[in-house]
């Protein structure tokens, strides 16, 4: 079995985003299901929810994302002008601005594993979140978000993780 750790470090984080940048622009190229679902924050969002969680510490949580969600942003970029591919200035703008908090988001999303009333409001706020994304930015609820935000349910407020 491999070992959080193994899996849980910054260089990995980074080659992960990297990789799943570039996959996710090519999904977005070839596929237009799979493109969609990989466009939208609903996936993103339970992707830094189990970063987050999984991680030994606050800090730890937010190097992880950043580096993540960077590495993430950059390939997908550099793929869309690489293949002369469609995207906007206001998205790249949105996303930016996304990876950049993402540390903030981690450092809050972690403390939903611990006990208390405030650690279930992030969690609601997060649930919140992804939904009002898919319905406002993304143009309303696909089966498939609702699938994601069940995923993300479980995790936030039913999962046992071990720290």
């Amino acid at each position: 079995m491999i070992k959080k750790r193994t899996i849980l470090n910054p260089i990995t984080m980074l080659l992960l985003g990297l990789g799943l940048g570039i996959i996710s622009r090519l999904l977005d190229i070839y596929t237009q299901n799979l493109g969609n679902i990989f466009s939208q924050m609903a996936i993103w969002i339970l992707f830094g929810v189990w970063i987050s969680i999984y991680s030994d510490t606050k800090k730890k949580a937010m190097i992880h994302i950043f580096l993540f969600c960077a590495g993430m942003l950059v390939t997908y970029y550099g793929v869309a002008i690489v293949t002369d591919g469609v995207y906007s200035d206001v998205m790249i703008a949105g996303w930016t601005i996304f990876a950049v908090c993402s540390p903030i988001f981690a450092y809050f999303t972690w403390m939903t594993k611990e006990h208390g009333v405030f650690p279930k409001v992030i969690g609601c706020g997060i649930v919140l979140v992804s939904l009002l994304s898919s319905i406002l930015l993304f143009d309303g609820l696909r089966i498939y978000d609702v699938l994601i935000d069940a995923v993300l349910i479980y995790f936030l407020f039913f999962k046992k993780i071990n720290r």
